[in-house]
C-alpha cells in the first residue's frame, strides 16, 4: 500500500512538471506569435497613403529591429518619396543590421528639414564608436550636431576624440564640443565606481611553513 501511494505521488509530480513544461511552451509561442502579427500589421501600414503613418510604421520597425523584415524595409526605401519618411526607413534598417544606413543618418544632420529627426534616432545609439569615423570628414554643420549627439551617448573614450574640437577656431564646433566634454563628465561622475575586490587572503597570517 505504501508502494503504491508513493507511485502515485510520483506520476503526479512528473505530470505537474510537464504540464508546466507545455504551458511555458505555450506562452512563449504566443508571445512569439504576437510579435510576428504585431511587427506584420506595422509593415502594412508602410504601404499607407498617409506619410506620417508610413513614417511611425518605420519607427516601430526600428524599435522591433527584426532582421526577417529588412529585405521588406529596402523594398518600402527604394519607393518612398517622402525625405522624413525614407530616413526612419533609414534608421529602421541600420537596426536591422544594414551599417551603411548610418551614412544617411549623418547625412541627414546638414539637412535643416531633416536634422533634429536625425539626431534624435542617433541618441539612441547603443554607444558612440560608430559615429567616431565622421568626426575628421565632416562639414561644421555636421560636426556641431555629432558633437551634440555624442554628448548624450559618449563615455569616457569619446572624451578624447572630442578633446581637439574644443580648440576650433569655429565657436560653434568649440562650444558644441565643450558641452559635449561637460554632459560626458557629469555622467561619469554619477556613475558608481565599482571597487576592485580584493584577493582574499589563504591560509593564515604566520610564515605558513611547518611546525
Amino acid at each position: 500500500m505504501k508502494v503504491s501511494g508513493l507511485l502515485i505521488l510520483v506520476m503526479l509530480c512528473v505530470l505537474a512538471a510537464q504540464a508546466h513544461a507545455r504551458a511555458g511552451v505555450a506562452a512563449q509561442d504566443e508571445s512569439d506569435a504576437a510579435r510576428k502579427i504585431n511587427s506584420s500589421a506595422v509593415a502594412v501600414k508602410l504601404s499607407s497613403p498617409n506619410a506620417g503613418v508610413r513614417r511611425e510604421a518605420a519607427e516601430e520597425l526600428a524599435r522591433l529591429a527584426l532582421a526577417e523584415h529588412r529585405r521588406l524595409a529596402e523594398g518600402y526605401w527604394v519607393q518612398e518619396k517622402d525625405s522624413r519618411v525614407r530616413l526612419a526607413l533609414d534608421w529602421a534598417l541600420y537596426r536591422m543590421g544594414k551599417n551603411e544606413s548610418l551614412f544617411a543618418l549623418v547625412r541627414a544632420l546638414d539637412e535643416k528639414k531633416l536634422a533634429e529627426q536625425s539626431v534624435a534616432y542617433l541618441k539612441q545609439l547603443e554607444g558612440p564608436e560608430p559615429l567616431y569615423i565622421f568626426l575628421d570628414h565632416v562639414n561644421g554643420n555636421t560636426e556641431i550636431r555629432l558633437l551634440e549627439v555624442l554628448a548624450a551617448v559618449g563615455d569616457r573614450t569619446t572624451l578624447e576624440r572630442v578633446r581637439p574640437f574644443t580648440e576650433s577656431l569655429d565657436p560653434g564646433i568649440a562650444d558644441a564640443a565643450k558641452f559635449a566634454e561637460r554632459e560626458i563628465n557629469i555622467r561619469l561622475e554619477e556613475t558608481p565606481k565599482v571597487e576592485p575586490k580584493r584577493p582574499r587572503k589563504v591560509g593564515g597570517s604566520g610564515d605558513g611553513g611547518p611546525r
